[in-house]
């Protein structure tokens, strides 16, 4: 990474670990209401009627070969991952679900070095180990803290930090003649009808803003995951991607869930011994495996 670019890396890393790190409270306060269905399709939804204009202005700046790459782009980072989020949710506290995200680095290490030959070293090694040691710890406490049967919609999350690390590479190495804004409004251009078309003909979402108590409520809390943390932290994210490297840019979330845990103590969630070690191994992992 360049000197002159490290300040402004450092700055945007600040940024996205509040934004981020606030997502998983967001997503609970939607789940309230809204099914994860709904929540996800909305939450697309809003990040694409926000970046509408910008879109329009830069969508004359793509070419045949960048609809396949933006369209996929958007569904890794952005589509696929927020339904997968908001159907775990519904079955573990938002401040584990932060703590597990902690996975990407690990990830984007692993799919870099199987799809674009970056390689190993052994400190990476162990580090991707102890990392999935944390995560397996995590899938298996309880919400007291205690070990148990394994949560299996954990591994939904763990699903989605693969989809991010894949797109966190397929940005930085596929995706080079394009800016980060260009990027981000184009893409979530390419998948939000999707989620549109999904949101109001496919489920109950209008009809649950006009009928039950607290829909507006939640679906603000749900636009404003949309805004903030799909559309606002994904630019700053491929901004990030764009003038540092992709591990970097992924070790938002060594601080990412400090934000989220803190979130969940705030709106009654209880964390035991279990849900901080597997944290800490987690970590520790990403640390070792991001260590020059």
């Amino acid at each position: 990474m360049q000197e002159s670019n490290r300040g402004n890396a450092i700055v945007l890393l600040i940024i996205l670990t509040l934004i981020w790190g606030t997502s998983f409270i967001l997503i609970k306060l939607g789940l309230k209401v809204f099914a994860p269905n709904e929540v996800g399709a909305l939450r697309v939804t809003a990040a694409g009627l926000f970046l509408l204009p910008a879109a329009l202005v830069r969508i004359k700046e793509l070419t045949k070969d960048h609809y396949w790459k933006l369209f996929l782009s958007g569904m890794m980072g952005i589509f696929i991952p927020a339904f997968l989020f908001a159907t775990a949710q519904t079955r573990m506290d938002s401040s584990v679900a932060g703590m597990l995200n902690t996975l990407t680095p690990i990830f984007t290490l692993i799919v870099g070095s199987v799809i674009f030959k970056i390689k190993f070293r052994t400190l990476a090694v162990i580090g991707i180990m102890l990392g999935f040691v944390g995560a397996i710890v995590l899938m298996f406490a309880r919400s007291g803290g205690e070990l148990g049967s394994i949560n299996v919609f954990a591994l939904l999350i763990v699903i989605a930090c693969i989809f991010y690390a894949s797109n966190l590479n397929f940005i930085k190495y596929k995706i080079t003649d394009l800016n980060a804004l260009t990027i981000t409004s184009t893409s979530v251009l390419l998948i939000s009808p999707l989620a549109i078309v999904y949101l109001l003909a496919f489920t109950d979402f209008t009809t649950k803003l006009n009928t039950v108590d607290g829909a507006w409520k939640a679906c603000g809390f749900v636009v404003l995951l949309g805004v903030m943390s799909t559309a606002i932290a994904t630019f700053l994210f491929n901004r990030l991607v764009k003038i540092s490297t992709p591990l970097f840019a992924s070790s938002v979330t060594y601080l990412m869930p400090i934000v989220a845990v803190g979130w969940g103590l705030l709106d009654g969630e209880s964390l035991g011994l279990g849900h901080f070690i597997g944290m800490a191994a987690v970590i520790a992992g990403v640390y070792l495996a991001n260590r020059k």
